[in-house]
């Protein structure tokens, strides 16, 4: 019996023994992983791609990101916002890990939409509102200039801000440019783009046309009936020129002989009163639906 109870006692000593001896063990090769992480993942190259605004050392000096650093303990979000923050031009960054020593940065670049003025300077911005660059009246240069907001506190690289009074017309001028560079377009914006009137935004688009849109409405699809509309007329061999107005709803627009420009404030209504011509807003089947 006694000689049982010792066996017990031996093989409890045994388990505990082996337990700490599995942790033991479990803590040294960790501890020799996270050596080799350290000893051998360090960063010999970095390579960037998608650049042609800045060189790829100006790009590797704003990531803040060093050679010898450790691969595998870089901040991505950081070292990206790093260079959104530093190089204006810079829309997003993807950073890479190449084990076992490669890091590349892959650049995408924002384009100039618009200009705003704010006092004596003019800067130019992108679709989503980033300031981009500025200076003088020189900076309109073929972009279209806006009008019907007054930007607070510009700062380069900034986003674009506005009084609380004109959120809802900067936020509908965002969505608008955006809407139109997913579809391609917004480098046929020219001249203006208005925010003066209450419910409508203008814009002129290629050399004679004006487009009126909603203030507030589903932008993607704005873009993509304007789009059709002009391809409508383009496969009948029809020239656009004047005033596309797409406030109607319902599918609809209309295109009036004369042509609106800032400084006009007429009503829809009173413009239509010297000549206008009708068209259908083809549905995404390419159906169109005449007024």
């Amino acid at each position: 019996m006694a000689a049982r109870n010792t066996q017990k006692r031996h093989r409890r000593r045994r388990g505990r023994f082996g337990f700490l001896y599995k942790l033991l063990s479990f803590l040294v090769i960790l501890a020799a992983i996270v050596v080799g992480c350290v000893i051998f993942f360090r960063v010999n190259q970095i390579t960037v791609e998608g650049n042609s605004r800045y060189s790829a050392q100006e790009i590797i000096d704003a990531s803040g990101v060093e050679l010898g650093e450790n691969l595998l303990l870089i901040n991505k979000p950081q070292t990206s916002g790093n260079i959104t923050r530093k190089l204006s031009y810079v829309q997003n960054v993807a950073v890479i890990r190449r084990p076992p020593d490669g890091l590349t940065l892959r650049i995408t670049e924002s384009t100039a939409a618009a200009v705003v003025q704010v006092e004596d300077s003019w800067w130019l911005m992108d679709a989503r509102g980033k300031l981009l660059d500025w200076g003088d009246e020189q900076m309109k240069g073929t972009l279209p200039v806006v009008s019907g907001i007054h930007p607070t506190d510009p700062g380069l690289g900034d986003w674009l801000t506005v009084e609380p009074e004109e959120k809802f017309k900067l936020d509908s001028l965002e969505a608008l440019l955006t809407a139109l560079a997913g579809r391609g377009m917004v480098g046929n914006v020219t001249g203006f783009v208005d925010l003066n009137a209450t419910n409508t935004i203008y814009f002129g688009f290629g050399d004679n046309l004006t487009v009126a849109v909603p203030m507030t409405g589903d932008f993607k699809r704005l873009a993509f009936q304007l789009q059709r509309v002009l391809e409508t007329f383009q496969q009948r061999g029809e020239a656009v020129a004047g005033t596309l107005d797409l406030t109607y709803g319902d599918e609809q627009a209309r295109l009036l002989t004369e042509r609106w420009l800032p400084g006009q404030q007429e009503e829809r209504g009173e413009a239509a009163d010297d000549g206008t011509t009708a068209d259908g807003v083809p549905d995404e089947g390419g159906q169109a639906q005449e007024q």
